[in-house]
């Protein structure tokens, strides 16, 4: 990082879209670790999650939103679609992120949303996806008689393909500026904040279609002795029959759970983790503004 740099840029950058186009992973892709959670099921993040990737000339700082959903109207979700309206007013880029050449009426709700007086570049994640790659140029021509987006940029979040050439898009349009973190930063979270995000990564993971979205993770203690770190940690459910699903015969399926976030906190956190799991019944959870505060949601 070259501080002295008169030309350094540093800003925020939103990415936004409709649920399970992948924003989660491109951002930690961009930032090389995972910042933020990521499943095969749609709306897994629902918190605004800073990845912060710094190169020579610029310090990126994304803004992984929640997907904008438009079907439920818990006080979860319009917390969650709170934080994506709210990030689109306070970034200097909004990167606007749809499936391939895919764009349906759910991207249309988002691009409604989109800044007139922010660059905009689409992003057209899934390319290892595309099999029609000549459709590519006349489907990146029709978008951009929808809006006058700043660049229109092709990558595969999955496999890094072209993430150099969005970088440089997304520098174009960030002021100059000192950075605002430390050169190894990857994200202004702190570690209890991301211990509840990996263990809720793991219930999507590793339970059924229902049990995630009514799941949520509070952590109750958060012990550092050296390079060791003591987490106990409480899943909250709606039902007493998700509780039975995430326990499972014996104990197996909480078991599952906690071995593999554990393994997931020991790799980012660079030490040895002891983590103690519960899952409690909380009914209406998602619709408690106190529970919610607790949580963590605005």
């Amino acid at each position: 990082m070259n501080t002295s740099n008169p030309d350094f840029r540093t800003g925020y950058i939103a990415i936004i879209g409709r649920p399970n186009v992948g924003k989660s992973t491109l951002t930690n892709r961009i930032v090389g670790a995972k910042v933020s959670i990521t499943s095969r099921k749609a709306q897994t993040t629902r918190h605004r999650i800073h990845g912060i990737y710094t190169s020579d000339d610029a310090q990126f700082i994304f803004v992984d939103t929640p997907g904008f959903q438009t079907q439920y109207n818990s006080a979860l979700n319009r917390s969650m679609n709170k934080t994506v309206t709210d990030a689109l007013h306070s970034t200097d880029v909004v990167l606007f992120v749809i499936e391939g050449t895919r764009f349906d009426a759910r991207d249309r709700k988002v691009l409604e949303l989109l800044p007139a007086d922010l660059p905009v570049i689409l992003v057209l994640n899934k390319l290892d996806l595309v099999k029609e790659k000549d459709q590519l140029l006349p489907f990146m021509a029709s978008m951009n008689e929808l809006f006058k987006f700043a660049a229109i940029v092709p990558i595969s979040a999955r496999n890094g393909e072209h993430l150099p050439q969005l970088l440089a898009e997304i520098r174009n349009y960030l002021p100059v500026a000192a950075p605002m973190f430390d050169e190894d930063d990857i994200t202004d979270k702190s570690e209890r904040f991301l211990a509840a995000e990996i263990v809720r990564e793991k219930v999507f993971r590793l339970s059924g279609e229902e049990v995630p979205y009514s799941a949520s993770v509070m952590i109750e203690k958060f012990e550092q002795e050296g390079e060791m770190r003591r987490i106990f940690a409480s899943i909250l459910v709606d039902k007493d029959n998700q509780k039975a699903i995430l326990i499972g015969h014996e104990g197996s399926k909480l078991k599952e759970i906690g071995t593999a976030a554990r393994l997931d906190m020991e790799r980012l956190f660079g030490g040895k983790v002891y983590l103690e799991l519960w899952v409690k019944v909380k009914g209406g959870w998602a619709d408690s503004e106190r529970i919610l505060k607790q949580l963590g949601y605005d």
